[in-house]
């Protein structure tokens, strides 16, 4: 094995792309479902868990990790609280799966079986991967 593809075979990726299954409604109507999270840091999990808003509602800390570690969506680069708070309930869903996967399971793929014949297979659930949603 060469060093090029050691290096290739340890690279750490940080970053996932996803297709939300709904998308986020802008205020002028456009539909944003592309988008890109990046690996949560420790100061990501320390900084959300001392705001006061998720002191005061737990349930809160998920919209302030989304927020800060939503990259992009769509043509939006400026991700903020308001935005988290305006996603539907299903693409709420998919991002704190998405989030609680790459950051605790270290990847975005989950097991599925095809019904017709039962073979086993992985699926990037983030959407990047060929055939992806």
């Amino acid at each position: 094995m060469t060093a090029v593809a050691d290096v290739a075979d340890t690279a750490l990726r940080t970053e996932y792309p996803f297709t939300l299954p709904r998308g986020y409604v802008d205020q002028h109507g456009r539909r944003h479902r592309d988008g890109v999270m990046r690996l949560a840091t420790a100061r990501d999990e320390l900084t959300t868990q001392n705001d006061p808003r998720a002191k005061q509602n737990p349930a809160y800390l998920t919209v302030l990790l989304l927020e800060r570690t939503i990259t992009r969506l769509g043509d939006v680069r400026d991700i903020d609280a308001f935005l988290v708070e305006n996603l539907f309930a299903s693409d709420l869903a998919f991002l704190q799966d998405l989030y609680r996967r790459i950051n605790q399971d270290g990847h975005a793929e989950v097991a599925v079986a095809c019904p017709h014949c039962g073979q086993e297979f992985a699926v990037d659930i983030a959407g990047d991967a060929p055939g992806g949603s």
